[in-house]
């Protein structure tokens, strides 16, 4: 992790003592309002529940921290997604999606973009650069891509994208902000799922917008007014309370996924086996280059369907659910999402569990595949 990250991950936990007043409590207070006291002129105090609330305030404020940039709390990675592309679109309009990142992101623009007029093409992202962005007025980004963990050059592709007058927005859910900066690469706008890793506890849903740019800011905040895609507070609190020991959790995750990659890679069960810190992984010298870590989420093939389940099922320290970043390890055979991979595909999400024995487990349900 580079200083400048060590710096955003110590202040984090202080932010709100800075107006700090003597007996003020330390931990984030829960604000479960939707009414506030109002007489006379409202402008600058918090007035109804829809538009604003202190305890998103200082998720937001947290968030922004990280990100070094605004940032807008929704209630969904997808709710986040969904105000960038309803706020800043209109008929006419064409968006290129990445062709292997999250399907719900192409189902969204198939099943609400496209009848509203806006045309949406697909991409794979390996090769995201080919072809160029003439005509495009957004484009989305997700690298690495989930679920097969491939990488696109983000810096280049926003030089592309804003050669031609468009706007670049980065899914960067499964790295956070400490794994990797899709703004200071130079992408317009990030988006996040923080209902993984970034909560952390696999208790609640959740999601942000993150810009520099304050029109993109201005439009996705009166979006979110108007169209009532906002967080709950209590689910604001709990993901604030989880930011405090991201830091802390993402080192041990990418770190055990490392010494795990690199043990999966040798073990004769497993095959087309992904992981970007790998040497030899076709994304291994782009990711060193624009990631500070290489994450937590490792993919590989297992021979079969069943084969997949029962290596799931069968590993004592593994959890069988769908959604990653949590602090168990979990695993899905992702075929049974409807993502085009083969059935006996794989995706595995590190935990905070002891390495060694996060280990032991694996490779004892790998084993008894032969059994």
């Amino acid at each position: 992790m580079s200083e400048t990250a060590k710096s955003r991950a110590a202040a984090l936990a202080h932010l709100r003592s800075r107006d700090f007043a003597k007996g003020d409590p330390i931990p984030l207070p829960l604000t479960m309002a939707s009414i506030f006291h109002t007489p006379g002129e409202e402008a600058g105090f918090d007035q109804y529940g829809r538009y604003d609330n202190p305890t998103w305030r200082a998720v937001e404020h947290a968030l922004g921290h990280l990100e070094d940039a605004h940032c807008l709390a929704f209630p969904s990675g997808m709710g986040a997604i969904s105000s960038v592309f309803f706020a800043l679109l209109k008929s006419g309009d064409r968006v290129l999606l990445p062709a292997d990142g999250y399907h719900a992101t192409r189902a969204l623009a198939e099943r609400f973009l496209k009848p509203f007029g806006v045309a949406c093409d697909t991409r794979p992202t390996p090769t995201f650069l080919d072809g160029g962005f003439d005509g495009y007025r957004l484009v989305f980004a997700e690298s690495p891509s989930n679920p097969r963990l491939d990488i696109c050059d983000i810096a280049a592709v926003a030089n592309a994208v804003h050669a031609h007058g468009a706007l670049l927005v980065v899914d960067n859910t499964t790295m956070t902000p400490y794994g990797q900066r899709p703004l200071d690469l130079g992408a317009d706008i990030v988006v996040s799922a923080d209902t993984k890793a970034v909560n952390g506890h696999s208790d609640v849903l959740f999601g942000h917008v993150a810009s520099r740019n304050p029109d993109i800011v201005a439009k996705v905040r009166d979006w979110r007014e108007m169209a009532g895609g906002i967080p709950g507070p209590f689910e604001a609190w709990l993901v604030h309370r989880g930011l405090e020991t991201l830091e802390v959790r993402f080192d041990r995750m990418c770190s055990s996924a490392e010494t795990i990659a690199k043990r999966l890679k040798n073990h004769h069960a497993v095959g087309a086996l992904r992981f970007p810190g790998l040497d030899g992984d076709p994304s291994h010298n782009l990711a060193r280059a624009q990631m500070e870590r290489f994450g937590f989420l490792i993919s590989f093939e297992l021979a079969s369907e069943q084969k997949a389940e029962d290596f799931i099922d069968n590993c004592a320290l593994m959890q069988s659910a769908t959604s990653f970043g949590g602090v168990h390890t979990s695993a899905e055979r992702r075929s049974k999402r409807g993502d085009a991979v083969p059935s006996g595909f794989v995706r595995l999400s590190i935990g905070c569990e002891p390495v060694e024995e996060l280990w032991q487990a694996i490779e004892a349900s790998l084993d008894r595949l032969d059994s």
